[in-house]
């Protein structure tokens, strides 16, 4: 007969083993958490979708990935300027845009780097994403600062500029980042085989789920640029540039559209630019508009003056000031329902569109009309 001693030891022994198995079993699951991988397992051999139970995880709790993509789509890709460093930036902006829209959608990333992305970037990116990513080099040509500008007047101007405080003024690489955005982007192979783009940059949020297309929206009413957040510019780092847009104009008045949005720029009619642009690390737009003729003479015109190196010229006054100029008004949106934040500044959906877009974000903390916005300018288009 047993005794109690030895009855309550075989019950722990039983209770032991049956916990080694089940952490066992767990540590299994954890090498196959990939739902496509799972599936795999599931069908190999069987000639079926699978048992109803794997890896010690009832079949009612696995949620397979099976969204179904949209029959009609554009031609378009997300496209991220990032450095190795960034990897985890990256992830994050990512995650939350397959959680908010690209699971439905599965829209391709193209990322692009001025030095080789490590192998454990690319495989923690393609991990979080069925989406095709692809991962391209910027030519040294297309990133760093040209040999023609003048070194001595450059470091000059970055010395001034660092004494005086203005954010990024002694940055050598933040001017060549300014210059690839505002003149090179586009023109990468990668970037060739498509006509649209929107614009993501590391550790920013994506608020609210969409249900709908926004590069279909651009497509199918024509739309050439669109954003999110307008703001007025730092004058410090653009002391030159309107001076420079207007010789431009001047010498081809042909190429500005007539039904332009200079009223967004100027308060009297191009004389002076009132330094309201589209916060362009958010941007979703036509492509063509960056390739055409127009846009194409007007940034290698700012490019022989050197303001991107001797000032600080931004890509988002760059950008917005051709758009505004080669653009028709009404091809230039506002994507009021795509909550979005980069730091200090958010756009958080009011009302109606904040519940139906389940977004998170806090409807008091909305930069649209404070003093610093120039969203009013752009209302008062239409």
């Amino acid at each position: 007969m047993m005794t109690p001693m030895r009855y309550i030891v075989l019950v722990l022994a039983i209770i032991i083993s049956f916990h080694f198995i089940l952490s066992f079993s767990h540590e299994s699951y954890g090498q196959t958490i990939n739902f496509d991988n799972l599936k795999k397992q599931w069908s190999a051999g069987t000639g079926s979708s699978g048992p109803p139970y794997k890896a010690g995880v009832p079949s009612e709790y696995i949620v397979p990935n099976n969204y179904t993509i949209p029959d009609r789509k554009a031609n378009a890709t997300f496209v991220i300027l990032a450095r190795n460093t960034d990897l985890n930036g990256v992830i994050s902006s990512i995650k939350q845009m397959e959680d908010r829209f690209n699971k439905k959608f599965r829209y391709p990333y193209t990322l692009l780097n001025e030095q080789p992305f490590t192998p454990n970037f690319k495989a923690r990116v393609q991990e979080i994403t069925h989406a095709p990513v692809s991962f391209g080099q910027i030519s040294p040509e297309d990133w760093y600062q040209p040999s023609w500008i003048d070194e001595e007047k450059a470091t000059k101007a970055r010395e001034e500029m660092s004494k005086n405080n203005v954010i990024y003024g002694g940055s050598v690489p933040y001017r060549n980042m300014c210059r690839f955005n505002s003149g090179f982007f586009y023109r990468h192979p990668l970037m060739q085989q498509f006509k649209y783009y929107w614009r993501v940059e590391p550790d920013v949020k994506f608020y609210c789920d969409l249900d709908y297309d926004p590069f279909l929206i651009m497509q199918d009413q024509q739309k050439k640029y669109a954003f999110t957040i307008s703001l007025y510019e730092y004058e410090a780092t653009i002391p030159t540039l309107w001076k420079t847009v207007k010789n431009f104009i001047k010498e081809n008045p042909t190429l500005i559209s007539p039904d332009n949005a200079m009223a967004f720029l100027s308060d009297d009619g191009g004389e002076n630019y009132n330094r309201c642009h589209f916060w362009s690390n958010f941007e979703i737009a036509d492509m063509d508009l960056w390739r055409g003729e127009a846009y194409t003479k007007f940034f290698e015109f700012l490019d022989k003056e050197g303001g991107f190196y001797y000032e600080r010229w931004g890509d988002a006054p760059v950008h917005s000031i051709g758009a505004a100029l080669f653009a028709k008004k009404e091809e230039i949106h506002f994507f009021n329902d795509i909550g979005y934040r980069h730091e200090p500044f958010q756009h958080c959906p009011q009302g109606a569109a904040h519940s139906q877009g389940k977004c998170w974000c806090d409807e008091g903390d909305n930069f649209d009309y404070e003093w610093y916005s120039c969203l009013n300018r752009y209302d008062r288009l239409f």
